[in-house]
């Protein structure tokens, strides 16, 4: 008998009671993974800069610090496509805009093709629901015969008496409590608080009077507005209902905390552009995608209280989403999703940059507010790298704000956007109103860490000639990648999907007929055309 025979049998035995116990071990851990639930916070129309938790001093933010405090915030989120439809259609499929056919548009029917992150959620365990605004504006057809929502379920029932003519009456926190009510014990949730502030139209004032501040207290007016009382207001008005938003979100995350589930909650806050104000909602500077946006997760971030600079795209929710609730998205039959899951940065302990391969973000711009010949859109493409903003204007010759004989529809109407066109028309100055109204050349260049504002075009300067050479090619390259159909000259596709509204104000106003727009003043439009090569 080989001598050594019976100490082969006893290792053989050992090893096998130690890989046994290490799998059953292993076993017991997986059945007592629990997926997280997912609550979406979004605001309409916030910039990021006006959270307090980014050093804004006159709008406070409480329960977005306490999200930052308590997880991660992120000091370069950006979306794709600085307009409500679009954006939140980036957000609920994981795709860029330029792939999602008509909804890369404003005022769009969505593709039944492309399905959401949440319906995904719904069809595999998932509770999914939400109040406020969830995605719009547009249609979302019929699946098997029966109407479609992107977001599954609304819960819009409970109403309140609002502070102020300018904020919704939806009670977005009943709302997510009768949502609570109605879940099965422990079943993972998908919650979207879709907050309607601070999307105009405000009632003039009331960050004054109601928000106890003072014009004062503004520490900066961006440098392509004039800084008037009237714009001071305006914007006071602004943060007040920011404050709103922040409001409910403190109470929705007392409730979960109530219910003992806070801990073991994805808790995301963001908006889905910037700030409903001239040269900023609707197009492609800093202050337009440039978004406020922080994480909080007791069970699954590590180390609370990071800030991380890594770039990070609204592409990247969905993925993120499929990542922490172990689900497929795409073998569960949603088109193919380009954002990475921010998961790997969740388990990090580090500050700052995360994942070094996080250092660019694509934006873009098709049709959005209609009011121009033909429905045409403003065609953009662009990357933020670096400290560098790089833009191409593929139409250079369209208002990019909409023809102003249709009320330059491409703003929202608002006491600074009517205090800049009167400035013009009183001849005081015409430099504000070039800046937020007038045409654009077809490539813009900003160094944002000396011109966050994108006031100063260097493209013509020599001293960035490389800069934006090796801006451009990134930005094609990668926009090629993803099939883009502008790289290949079928960009015009675009402005022949159908919008949802039939109306084209500028066929309307040329044939001299009186109509109402709905979210510009009758002060916007303008009472000469403007040629063309003004």
């Amino acid at each position: 008998m080989n001598p050594y025979s019976n100490m082969i049998k006893s290792v053989s035995i050992a090893l096998f009671t130690a890989s046994s116990l290490f799998f059953f071990a292993g076993c017991k851990k997986t059945q007592e993974v629990k997926q997280p639930n997912i609550l979406f916070c979004i605001a309409d129309d916030a910039t990021w800069m006006h959270m307090s938790s980014y050093g804004c001093d006159w709008i406070n933010t409480p329960s977005f610090d306490r999200v930052a405090k308590n997880g991660v915030l992120f000091t370069n989120a950006y979306t794709p496509n600085a307009k409500c439809a679009p954006s939140r259609s980036s957000i609920l499929t994981g795709r860029n805009s330029w792939q999602l056919e008509e909804a890369a548009n404003h005022l769009c029917y969505f593709p039944a093709k492309f399905k959401s992150f949440a319906e995904t959620l719904s069809e595999n365990g998932y509770k999914v629901g939400y109040t406020g605004k969830g995605w719009a504006p547009g249609k979302m057809g019929e699946i098997d015969g029966k109407p479609r929502d992107l977001l599954v379920k609304v819960y819009n029932e409970n109403r309140l008496t609002p502070p102020t003519t300018g904020i919704s009456n939806i009670d977005y926190t009943e709302n997510f409590k009768t949502f609570l009510n109605e879940r099965e014990q422990g079943k993972p949730f998908f919650f979207w608080y879709g907050g309607l502030e601070p999307h105009r139209k405000y009632e003039y004032g009331t960050g004054e009077k109601l928000g106890n501040k003072h014009k004062s207290q503004i520490d900066e007016v961006p440098s392509f507005w004039p800084d008037v009382d009237s714009v001071r207001t305006d914007m006071l008005d602004y943060g007040y209902e920011i404050e709103y938003f922040d409001k409910h979100l403190g109470q929705i995350l007392q409730l979960l905390e109530e219910k003992g589930e806070l801990d073991n909650t994805l808790i995301v806050v963001t908006a889905d552009n910037g700030m409903p104000f001239p040269r900023v909602k609707g197009h492609d500077y800093e202050y337009s995608n440039h978004l406020p946006l922080a994480m909080m997760w007791k069970d699954g971030i590590n180390k609370p209280g990071r800030t991380i600079n890594d770039f990070v795209s609204f592409i990247d929710f969905a993925a993120t989403f499929a990542d922490v609730a172990n689900i497929d998205f795409e073998e569960k039959g949603m088109q193919a999703i380009q954002g990475k899951s921010l998961v790997p940065i969740f388990k990090s302990d580090k500050s700052g940059q995360v994942e070094e391969e996080r250092d660019y973000v694509l934006l873009a711009k098709e049709r959005n507010d209609i009011g121009r010949p033909h429905n045409q859109g403003y065609p953009i493409r662009a990357i933020r790298k670096g400290d560098f903003l790089y833009l191409k204007n593929f139409e250079p010759d369209r208002w990019p704000t909409g023809n102003p004989e249709t009320g330059y529809m491409d703003t929202d109407g608002s006491p600074t956007k009517s205090y800049i066109l009167n400035q013009r028309r009183r001849g005081e100055s015409a430099y504000f109103w070039k800046l937020n109204f007038g045409k654009r050349p077809q490539e813009e260049l900003y160094n944002l860490a000396e011109d966050r504002d994108c006031v100063n075009n260097l493209v013509e300067d020599e001293k960035y000639a490389s800069v934006k050479e090796e801006l451009r090619m990134k930005m094609e390259d990668e926009l090629k990648k993803q099939g883009d159909p502008r790289m290949f000259g079928k960009g015009d596709i675009f402005d022949q999907y159908e919008p949802t509204s039939v109306v084209n104000f500028y066929e309307r106003f040329m044939a001299g007929e009186k109509f109402r727009t709905g979210w510009i003043n009758k002060s916007d439009f303008e009472k000469e055309i403007i040629k063309m090569d003004d």
